[in-house]
């Protein structure tokens, strides 16, 4: 039973990564995207969007971080994937559920899942370029429009190469709007044999247990649940094994979110530290009342030095 964190384009960067994993309860993450086009990217690119890979692939406490690529051209994806496994990463991950027009106009992430044919030619040019280099993953959504090709589109990653397969359960058209479709899983995991992990819509033990049943997954890949409750992994791991369990106390995370300020700060043009901050806290706020009371108290303030001051004396406060 793994539990991954979700790639989120702008939410989920190596910053958030180190602090949620030293939190514990993370068996795998995967980094947001890094766009392929026509060409063969430079070391740098890999390294901005997986500084891990100083680390051999590996966030401090210990965690492997796969890097995954979002593109259309199976010969440059293919070119790149080895690129970032001869740099060190743990596993490759391909993106065929990105739902951004932006992303869908120029014929990458979710559009991708209207042409089966294409998904097996990328997936196989990937992997046979791998030549086992690397672990190679997909991951997808149940479709661009509607459900109608989901199955042929897992048959056809499966068929391709791809040695585990991630399922937001939802389609493009549908969004992050609730639902999520867990027993589509569930019918997914029927005509495929490769290991399968659950995405989507999952806030809580109630909710992971709920998407266990349903997609008859093992594995779970949680992600704006994670960003509000960055507890919530070791919770569910916890509580599956009959353990009582309760949520630490707010101090502890207070500390984590100086660190991520911090961390923030160091690398982040000042202009933008303040908006990380405020994203995180607008997420913790749906399960820390603590957290709506600091972000009411800072929501105002674009001065980074004015926010640290302002998270020691909440500090202060809750001790």
């Amino acid at each position: 039973m793994r539990i991954f964190l979700a790639p989120m384009d702008g939410l989920t960067d190596h910053i958030m990564r180190e602090v949620l994993t030293d939190l514990g309860g993370i068996d795998v993450c995967v980094t947001e995207f890094v766009r392929i086009t026509n060409t063969l990217l430079p070391n740098k690119v890999f390294y901005r969007a997986c500084p891990e890979l100083w680390n051999n692939g590996y966030t401090r406490s210990g965690v492997p971080v796969r890097v995954q690529l979002l593109g259309s051209d199976p010969v440059c994806l293919a070119e790149n994937a080895v690129r970032a496994a001869e740099l060190g990463a743990p596993g490759v991950d391909l993106n065929f559920g990105c739902p951004a027009k932006v992303v869908n106009r120029n014929k990458g992430g979710a559009v991708l899942l209207t042409d089966p044919e294409n998904l097996f030619k990328i997936v196989s040019a990937t992997r046979r370029a791998l030549d086992g280099k690397s672990p190679l993953s997909a991951k997808m959504r149940l479709g661009y429009e509607d459900k109608s090709l989901a199955l042929e589109c897992a048959a056809a990653i499966e068929e391709g190469g791809a040695q585990e397969l991630i399922v937001h359960a939802r389609t493009k058209t549908e969004g992050y709007r609730p639902p999520a479709y867990w027993d589509w899983i569930a019918k997914i995991r029927e005509v495929v044999t490769i290991p399968v992990i659950a995405n989507g819509e999952v806030w809580s033990f109630q909710d992971y247990e709920r998407c266990q049943q349903q997609s008859h997954c093992s594995d779970v890949m949680i992600g704006r649940g994670l960003i509000s409750n960055p507890y919530l992994a070791s919770e569910c791991k916890a509580r599956l094994q009959g353990l009582n369990y309760t949520d630490p106390d707010w101090l502890l995370l207070h500390d984590a979110l100086t660190v991520f300020f911090q961390r923030v700060v160091e690398e982040m043009e000042p202009q933008c530290a303040a908006g990380r901050l405020k994203q995180w806290l607008h997420y913790l706020r749906r399960h820390f009342s603590d957290a709506e009371d600091f972000f009411q108290t800072i929501r105002r303030e674009k001065s980074p030095q004015a926010i640290t001051e302002r998270l020691q004396a909440s500090k202060l406060m809750t001790v």
